[in-house]
């Protein structure tokens, strides 16, 4: 009886020229644990690795918040754990970590991340859903409220990276852009449910586009001949638009065609909605003297929370809030593009 023939090793997946450009080649990046000098190098050039996300203004969030131990504290927004980590650590010893995300993909992926750090199993509870579950969430977790409690609002690294979730124009993949591609409807769909009027409206109130009837009128003028149904398809329709229409090229095009996933995004999410609802139920989610901290990345949501937050001041429900935004540092700005749009502004429930 003769050895059975060894299996040859799988070799990884070839690709063009001496570096990876497509996110499901990029291996190295996707495994920091074994390729930390790659994934350090990445860094140090200003960028993100694939399949990663840097967390944005640390320091100035946790200046904000002022954790201590024994704090329950509340992250609303999970990601990739950035901010999570440097919470769970600053309530121990005896604190607690609630962290919520809606994203049913990257959310096990983070959990098991936070918990290889070795913190106390208990010092850590998960769920998936979004602003909206936060106060049954801790009824059934902290019935007195939290501490304190951070909302990151930006898309994280992983989702805008991955061509798959259809977030970014960059890369060709499906029109989707949904947190939970499980569901709702995708931004493919919503586009053959809206009319030219209510495309433009959502432009407007979602990105303060200023061209938003003409890039309204193109896009569903394109998807009646032949559905949109790729990033790649839209973003073509856009600057062709821009182009023609507009006389816009270059970035100021890249930028137009930025704002228009970021006002379909919004809406296929509800992420208006979703944060409306945050914000008017923090004052019952935070313990007397808590402290709230939320991180925006574009004028819609930053209204919301400087309204919201003012008027809670008026009426009493907050002893103080911010008094001006807070920015990242020049040096992160530098160091991490994605950070240059962040906005902090941050609140104390009356005592």
């Amino acid at each position: 009886m003769t050895d059975p023939i060894p299996e040859k090793p799988k070799r990884r997946a070839r690709y063009r020229g001496r570096n990876p450009r497509h996110f499901h080649e990029k291996y190295k990046e996707h495994q920091p644990d074994r390729y930390p000098d790659d994934v350090a190098k990445v860094i140090a050039g200003g960028k993100t690795p694939a399949g990663a996300h840097r967390p944005i203004m640390v320091a100035e969030i946790l200046d904000a918040l002022g954790p201590r131990p024994g704090d329950v504290a509340v992250d609303c927004t999970l990601g990739y754990g950035g901010h999570a980590r440097e919470i769970l650590a600053a309530v121990q010893p005896g604190g607690r970590l609630l962290g919520l995300d809606a994203d049913p993909i990257e959310l096990p992926r983070t959990e098991a991340r936070l918990r290889s750090l070795g913190f106390p199993a208990d010092s850590l509870v998960v769920r998936r859903s979004n602003f909206a579950g936060l106060p049954r969430f801790l009824a059934d977790e902290a019935p007195e409220g939290a501490d304190v409690l951070l909302a990151d609002l930006g898309l994280s690294s992983m989702q805008i990276d991955d061509p798959a979730r259809g977030f970014s124009f960059k890369a060709t993949g499906p029109l989707d852009m949904r947190m939970n591609p499980t569901r709702g409807r995708s931004a493919s769909a919503l586009l053959s449910e809206l009319g030219e009027a209510g495309l433009a409206r959502l432009l407007v109130e979602n990105s303060d586009e200023p061209h938003a009837r003409e890039i309204a009128e193109a896009i569903l003028r394109a998807h009646a001949r032949e559905p949109l149904e790729t990033t790649q398809a839209l973003a073509a329709v856009v600057r062709e638009a821009a182009a023609r229409r507009l006389r816009i090229s270059g970035d100021a095009a890249s930028d137009l065609v930025r704002r228009v996933f970021q006002a379909i995004r919004i809406a296929v999410n509800d992420e208006f909605g979703s944060l409306d609802a945050l914000l008017r139920a923090l004052p019952t989610c935070l313990k007397p003297g808590g402290r709230v901290a939320i991180l925006s990345f574009h004028s819609g949501e930053d209204r919301r929370v400087k309204s919201a937050f003012k008027a809670g001041l008026r009426e009493g429900v907050y002893a103080s809030i911010a008094e001006e935004v807070v920015r990242a540092s020049a040096e992160e700005r530098r160091d991490n593009p994605r950070s240059s749009s962040a906005k902090l502004r941050f609140a104390v429930r009356q005592g």
